[in-house]
């Protein structure tokens, strides 16, 4: 460590007699500094002595570590004690648990966690409302110096990390965890503490707040024009309450009531064409040409794991593409989707097998796909969830993307496999395969098949069938609509918007309403981060089209139900659920 480096040794926390419960995470949840926080991106501004000078990259991703997953440069775990004298893990209580992803804080049941990022620590925080730097210079004197915490310095930040006292010499709540750290340690996280949400994000100007959204050439026209002519509608609408709370701010008498943080929403057509390895290319040109926010919407028939590489290389959030082969992961950050997709189905088969009563450990489960993208999709999603339920892989066979189906295929699979359980990840196709089945004596225990490949074709299915095939529907049930309010069909057909089974304008309606619940909660602080902290905290209560919408931290497939169903008897069938 150089000279330049301020010494930060002092009492570290006495460790306590009992483990940490992991229960006591909600506890950290608590201020380190106070609230309110003035509304300026303004530097880290002056330090008493010794300001750290950049970082190499190493150090800034060291300090990255500390403090999203609570292990140190050494590889040992962040130690810390809450609650006086119980000492805990910090991964468990990292200071992004509680502070966010984006350092700036959240409110959660009550329970406020300020800001910890740069632009916020090292600035005074002021009573009543957030001001800019020049309006803070503009208010009378009073106003100016009732501040109710001092700027955090690096040398007062260390204190309240360690022994949580603030600038002012207050004690901090006993629940936010007093860590250990060496001067070390100490050294790589404050540099990163201070670049933390420093700088507004691209894409924002004092008036504007510009988007994109990513449209696939193969995609039909009529289905880019629904997804774009919805996105367009919202962002009028949207404009129309800018220009009001732009009108206030020019006006004396009512200025106090404008919301100076709105603003107006420009959205821009990213088209991409040819093949998917062709699109990061242009992807790039579009970003350079013009930055942008975030991604809106945006729609693809094809793989959308280019676009998604993308957003996370650049830190661009991504909001609901209209896309049936999300990529599934589960530690990128930046594309939020509403479902899994064709995935989602192949697990839900899985959950709904593991459930089956006639079904022993060891029978023989078969998967018969074609080698195209929907097929895939669905036989790993199923053969994921199927191992993590501690079963034997299930057998597996690919059929060529246009490979004729032999008459008697499912004699040849009853022969060679002898399958328990079929999984029929085809389309059309599939039904008079089932036609055979229902005619034959080594019909399977169970058999699936998912109702997004079979399409219109899943009406017709013969009462026969029906009495043994389940089905993987990702949508809530018709007969369920009834109990939810249609707000979104209200609103697209007051603005002659398609409301139909391709389900693109309920997409994007719901996407609007993740933007209403985000984007104004940002007020000044236009972090790409932070828009994607407070989604994780989002109701999506209401929503169109699913059941049981809901994110949380780092939670990126909105979607928790896919049903498993049946078709009922009758000239006009409707969807039965089999179970939860």
């Amino acid at each position: 460590m150089t000279s330049a480096i301020p010494s930060w040794r002092g009492a570290l926390p006495v460790r306590g007699r009992r483990q940490g419960r992991t229960a006591l995470a909600s506890l950290c949840c608590l201020a380190l500094l106070s609230l309110p926080v003035p509304d300026s991106h303004a530097g880290a501004g002056a330090v008493e002595t010794g300001a750290l000078t950049a970082r190499p990259a190493k150090l800034s991703l060291q300090g990255e570590r500390i403090y999203r997953e609570g292990m140190l440069p050494s590889g040992k775990p962040l130690q810390a004690v809450v609650k006086g004298d119980l000492p805990v893990d910090g991964r468990m209580f990292s200071c992004g648990n509680c502070h966010r992803r984006s350092g700036m804080g959240s409110v959660e049941g009550g329970v406020v966690t300020p800001p910890i990022a740069g632009s916020k620590l090292f600035q005074p925080s002021y009573y009543g409302r957030e001001f800019t730097p020049a309006e803070r210079s503009a208010l009378p004197k009073h106003y100016q110096t009732a501040q109710r915490r001092p700027a955090y310095t690096e040398l007062s930040l260390a204190r309240a990390i360690r022994n949580g006292i603030d600038p002012a010499g207050r004690v901090l709540n006993s629940a936010m965890p007093r860590f250990t750290l060496s001067e070390g340690d100490m050294a790589v996280l404050i540099p990163y503490l201070k670049s933390l949400s420093a700088e507004p994000s691209p894409g924002v100007t004092d008036t504007t707040i510009r988007f994109a959204s990513v449209v696939s050439s193969e995609v039909p026209a009529r289905d880019a024009v629904e997804m774009y002519a919805t996105l367009e509608a919202f962002a009028a609408e949207w404009n129309g309450q800018a220009q009001v709370h732009a009108e206030r701010a020019r006006n004396p008498e009512i200025a106090q009531e404008a919301d100076l943080s709105f603003r107006s929403i420009a959205l821009s057509r990213w088209q991409l064409t040819g093949a998917p390895d062709t699109w990061r290319s242009q992807l790039e040109a579009h970003y350079r040409k013009e930055p942008v926010f975030a991604l809106l919407g945006g729609i693809s028939t094809l793989d959308w794991q280019p676009v998604h590489a993308f957003s996370e290389e650049h830190g661009i959030p991504c909001l609901f593409p209209v896309t049936d082969f999300p990529v599934v992961s589960g530690s990128d950050w930046y594309t939020l989707y509403l479902s899994k997709g064709l995935y989602q189905e192949g697990e839900a088969a899985a959950v709904g097998l593991g459930q089956a009563r006639e079904l022993a450990e060891e029978d023989r489960v078969v998967q018969l796909f074609r080698d195209t993208k929907e097929g895939r999709a669905l036989a790993a999603g199923f053969e994921a969830a199927w191992r993590a339920l501690g079963r034997k892989p299930p057998v597996n066979r690919m059929l060529g993307a246009a490979e004729a189906i032999p008459r008697d295929l499912f004699q040849q699979l009853a022969t060679k496999d002898k399958p328990s359980a079929l999984l029929l990840w085809l389309g059309s196709e599939a039904a008079s395969l089932l036609e055979g089945i229902a005619e034959s004596p080594d019909r399977p225990k169970e058999v699936y098949v998912s109702a997004s490949l079979l399409g219109p074709g899943l009406w017709t299915l013969s009462e026969p069938v029906r009495e043994f095939t389940s089905i993987t529907y990702p949508y809530r049930l018709a007969q369920d609509e009834t109990m939810h309010p249609d707000y979104a069909g209200v609103w697209l057909r007051a603005r002659q918007l398609p409301v139909d089974d391709s389900r693109i304008s309920t997409r994007m309606y719901s996407l609007m309403l993740l933007m209403n619940q985000g984007i104004p909660k940002m007020r000044r602080n236009f972090y790409r981060d932070y828009l994607l902290d407070l989604v994780d905290l989002a109701s999506l209560h209401g929503y169109p089209d699913y059941d049981r919408l809901s994110f949380g931290p780092g939670q990126r497939y909105a979607s928790k139900v896919c049903h498993v169903v049946t078709l009922s008897r009758g000239p006009n069938p409707i969807l039965i659920k089999k179970g939860e």
